[in-house]
């Protein structure tokens, strides 16, 4: 008798916890619990939307692969663009906000590749519309008048090509910049792919202005590398990066403008 009024006792208190979730406190907390996940999810929306709106309109990031622009840019540089002054095009068409202004002779720009769409590109205009460019024995003349590029440009090769149109890299031109259009070369002179072997650079292909080098990594051929079918190559390869994480990083090159 005893044990049985104990199990009526105890399923009476069961039945009083699970009925908790009827009650107002209980309704209350489960309110709560959605208000929080609601709150949260707003808040990385929010987050996405102006992210897309910075890169889209304001500043875009981008990394550099090779070395077409050294000394100015190197391997493992990563650099900011902004878009506002050379006005940023609007997302999904191929409307354009007001700009500022246009590039000038000087500027390293960012720009969509005129053989590959798919393709960002980042070189230094050395002519605009209406310019005549010629390049004599690696000497860039505007307008007839050499160009003093010894502050960025390098030339890593003492070798001279024939003065053909089949070799355009030490011998060029002349040619007149059409109007609209940006005449561009690497930094790196003996090696970039620029105006020299696929022409101007129209207007509507430029997209940004580079501003500056906001992180800059050393490339190490030596690194370990990671891989999925070996679970400790990954740990291998982390310990590796974070042992020499000083060594590797260009400390000189974080934050610095890009002139």
């Amino acid at each position: 008798m005893f044990r049985r009024e104990e199990e009526q006792r105890d399923t009476e208190e069961i039945r009083v916890v699970t009925s908790l979730r009827d009650t107002p406190e209980g309704i209350e907390l489960a309110g709560s619990r959605w208000r929080l996940l609601f709150y949260y999810a707003r808040l990385i929306l929010v987050a996405l939307v102006l992210a897309f709106l910075v890169k889209a309109f304001v500043v875009e990031a981008y990394n550099i692969p090779s070395e077409s622009m050294r000394n100015t840019l190197l391997v493992g540089d990563f650099l900011l663009a902004e878009k506002l002054t050379f006005g940023p095009r609007i997302p999904f068409t191929n409307l354009r906000l007001p700009a500022i202004s246009d590039p000038q002779v000087g500027d390293v720009i960012v720009f969509r590749s005129p053989e590959d769409d798919d393709k960002s590109y980042i070189k230094r205009v050395i002519a605009v519309g209406g310019d005549e460019v010629q390049i004599i024995d690696k000497t860039v003349f505007i307008n007839g008048v050499p160009v003093d590029d010894s502050q960025y440009a390098i030339h890593s090769d003492t070798t001279l090509l024939p003065r053909t149109s089949a070799y355009p890299r030490d011998n060029f031109g002349p040619l007149r910049v059409p109007e609209g259009e940006y005449f561009v070369l690497g930094d790196n002179r003996d090696n970039s792919s620029d105006s020299r072997f696929w022409g101007c650079v129209p207007r509507e292909l430029v997209t940004g202005k580079a501003l500056m080098i906001h992180w800059s990594w050393r490339h190490d051929s030596d690194a370990p590398r990671a891989s999925l079918g070996n679970p400790l190559s990954l740990f291998k390869t982390a310990a590796y990066h974070v042992r020499s994480f000083p060594d590797h990083v260009r400390w000189g090159r974080v934050f610095k403008t890009i002139e």
